[in-house]
């Protein structure tokens, strides 16, 4: 992100509710995750932690949770009737809540997402003023804020990959805000997550997903979130 604030920074998103932390966030972390998992979802176990632990159903982040996953903006209205749609969608969930993790955020929710055979773990926290950051994919370090074009590469553990990734993604002059990679051990599979200021056009994703040592390609668009 970048070291200047905007006035959306400074005010807060556009929001149903009554704390941006609990509802804009909250909605900003699940919409997030869809795009993660490629769709909305079937079903979804839902863990709220630390301060949303204790807080969720009082400030709504229990109804904001579920309208994210139905890929409400933070400022629809239907947010109120979150429940009752979810239920006219067939869309199945259940809450639980964790009070005592210090080694996560205090607004921090794991989402464990699941549409037909697909399956995702996305765990979210909500920073204040309606600004996220997506601290886990599938385990891995994630850390992005859903603020940019965002490429998640899961790809072997291969001598150069990080270069060439950048190669691919300098050849569209696509500027890299920031990159993060993490990997399960040495040699093993690893996550490139990375933001840009401007989007890939569709033929270089179709040119990374057929190299073999790539497993996986999700292409998050800027949206607003």
């Amino acid at each position: 992100m970048s070291g200047k604030s905007s006035v959306f920074d400074m005010i807060g998103p556009v929001m149903i509710g009554p704390s941006s932390s609990h509802t804009a966030g909250v909605v900003r972390i699940a919409r997030a995750a869809i795009r993660v998992l490629g769709g909305k979802p079937d079903h979804a176990d839902i863990t709220f932690y630390n301060s949303f632990a204790r807080t969720y159903e009082g400030h709504g982040s229990d109804k904001a949770i579920i309208a994210g996953l139905m890929d409400f903006k933070t400022d629809d209205p239907k947010i109120k009737q979150a429940f009752e749609l979810a239920e006219e969608n067939k869309l199945t969930y259940k809450f639980k809540s964790i009070g005592n993790a210090s080694v996560y955020h205090p607004n921090t929710i794991k989402l464990n997402l699941t549409k037909g055979e697909q399956k995702v773990e996305v765990i979210g926290e909500s920073l204040g003023g309606g600004l996220i950051n997506i601290s886990f994919v599938d385990g891995f370090i994630a850390d992005f804020s859903a603020q940019s074009h965002t490429l998640i590469i899961k790809a072997n553990d291969v001598s150069g990959a990080i270069a060439f990734i950048s190669s691919v993604i300098a050849q569209e002059k696509a500027n890299i805000a920031t990159m993060s990679v993490s990997r399960k051990g040495k040699n093993d599979q690893a996550c490139h997550v990375i933001e840009m200021d401007s989007g890939l056009q569709p033929i270089t994703i179709e040119y990374l997903k057929s190299l073999q040592w790539i497993k996986e390609i999700i292409y998050i668009p800027d949206i607003d979130l």
